[in-house]
């Protein structure tokens, strides 16, 4: 992965606008949380393989940065992501990465399931 440049996102979104795509959206500060203090609550989100299709993906912010995906009943979006990659098999690549490496957010995209 390499650190987010929102013009090439950004690009990436609008080459997959009005398409049925395959969603992973994960967020999770996992272990880290409750291993270190346990006074914090550990919390998270996981959805896999989700058709979705949006009108309107856009990419946001000066670092973390924010997505958000238009549909037609809503809005999906994920926070804090720094990194992204376009895979061999085409598959849109987002996540976010704390100041230690530890992944805090996935926003993923793909004609094909995960």
């Amino acid at each position: 992965m390499k650190t987010i440049m929102i013009n090439d996102v950004q690009t990436c979104l609008d080459e997959r606008i009005n398409e049925e795509l395959y969603l992973h959206l994960e967020t999770t500060n996992g272990a880290y949380a409750a291993h270190n203090d346990e006074t914090k609550m550990n919390v998270g989100a996981y959805i896999r393989n989700t058709i979705i299709k949006f009108s309107l993906g856009k990419i946001t912010g000066i670092g973390p940065y924010r997505v958000g995906l238009k549909t037609e009943l809503g809005w999906v979006y994920a926070e804090g992501l720094t990194d992204y990659h376009v895979d061999e098999d085409g598959r849109l690549l987002l996540a976010g990465h704390d100041s230690e490496g530890r992944l805090a957010v996935a926003l993923q995209l793909s004609k094909n399931p995960f």
